[in-house]
């Protein structure tokens, strides 16, 4: 199989992450490999991000999400035992590569084979070393379960586990995200994850609205839809039934309050929510 190349999408919120370095300097979210690992320079990166300034607010949310999971994934490892963390759809995610859990927290990565493929192939090249506790899980969704995949990687069902499934969501069937949280939700030695979704665009306000089509019609024109979105009351109900007993959700309010209390904007009620999630 020839090796393929990450979705435009996960590219899109690589890049994010690395002009978050950049021009905001980290403040949100710190990753010393967000640039490494594209192989662009600051300057490329930060002209390519101002010349989109209306990208600002998705690079911010990306930060946000990923500030939210690393933290949430600390905490589990420290006051929960959490021992293995899966990312789902790694993409370009560099957490396994900075690890400051190492010799703690086992990490499978999972993604396409042939898209595992081309990133090792960066890695390489970037000299951004492996750790021995990082094992790639290769997973073909269309054929092959979830839990199977990691099990045959040597993932342990009795091990509490944290599951980083950022960027990953929106593109999926409902029917598929609730066929992934019932998997994470039945693990038998406990789970917990940290995710993102969103509103339903007919519940946004007319200015979030216009700006949430833009960019649904930005990512279908890449051949890469969203195709599920949330109430979340509804969404809390189905991680309750999926045996998830505390949640959390950050929606745009929470998120602002959080990490950018001065914005000097108007915060919209609705949009984008970070979730995190655990069953006992």
């Amino acid at each position: 199989m020839l090796e393929k190349e990450p979705s435009r999408t996960a590219w899109m919120a690589a890049t994010h992450r690395a002009a978050h370095q950049v021009l905001e300097r980290g403040l949100i979210f710190t990753d010393p490999l967000a640039l490494p690992i594209l192989g662009q320079d600051a300057e490329t990166v930060a002209r390519d991000a101002q010349a989109h300034p209306a990208g600002r607010g998705m690079r911010a949310f990306i930060a946000a999400r990923a500030r939210l999971a690393e933290t949430a994934l600390l905490s589990g490892v420290e006051l929960r035992g959490v021992e293995q963390l899966v990312v789902l759809g790694a993409g370009l995610d560099t957490f396994a590569y900075r690890n400051p859990l190492a010799g703690r927290l086992r990490v499978f990565e999972v993604d396409h084979p042939a898209t595992q493929a081309w990133k090792r192939r960066r890695l390489a090249e970037a000299a951004i070393a492996v750790p021995d506790e990082v094992v790639y899980a290769p997973v073909d969704f269309e054929r092959h379960a979830l839990l199977d995949g990691l099990t045959a990687a040597g993932l342990d069902p009795d091990r509490r586990t944290f599951f980083m499934w950022l960027g990953v969501a929106p593109y999926l069937t409902p029917e598929a995200v609730r066929a992934t949280l019932a998997t994470i939700g039945g693990l038998r030695g406990g789970a917990e994850a940290a995710f993102d979704y969103a509103d339903p665009p007919a519940t946004l306000s007319e200015d979030a609205r216009i700006a949430h089509e833009a960019r649904a019609d930005r990512v279908a024109a890449l051949g890469e839809p969203w195709l599920s979105y949330f109430e979340p009351p509804v969404l809390h109900a189905l991680l309750t039934e999926l045996g998830f007993t505390e949640v959390e959700d950050f929606g745009p309010p929470a998120l602002a309050a959080r990490f950018w209390p001065n914005a000097g904007r108007p915060i919209p009620e609705r949009g984008g929510h970070v979730v995190l999630a655990r069953t006992p």
